[in-house]
């Protein structure tokens, strides 16, 4: 199983990490070679994410309409592809807030389905 942790794209990842950028629009200011792979298949729809609009008391719903996404997409499975195929990886996600980000959720899905 690899190590998995979420980042934000501005920073900058541990060596050794592939990079899988898992926001739906390019971040501004990032050029391509610092991310592996950009699956936007796996962030969430822009009604979903327009309707969080990054306001803490929608996370929750955020979340939970999220999650319903993620169950029935087949790009979270070409991301455990990339997942079992890297012993490191790090998500990548352009959102100011470490912690109420599409990311994290991602994050908390894979790690509640095993990976």
């Amino acid at each position: 199983m690899s190590a998995v942790r979420i980042l934000r794209v501005y920073e900058q990842p541990e060596p050794g990490e592939f990079r899988v950028l898992v926001d739906r629009l390019w971040p501004r200011g990032i050029s391509k070679d610092k991310v592996d792979v950009w699956l936007k298949e796996v962030a969430p729809s822009a009604e979903v994410r327009n309707e969080f609009d990054h306001q803490a008391k929608r996370f929750l719903a955020f979340q939970r309409h999220y999650r319903a996404e993620l169950a029935a997409n087949d790009a979270v499975g070409t991301l455990q592809d990339l997942l079992a195929a890297h012993p490191k990886v790090v998500l990548l996600y352009g959102a100011k807030d470490p912690i109420m980000n599409q990311a994290a959720v991602l994050l908390e899905f894979l790690d509640a389905s095993g990976r």
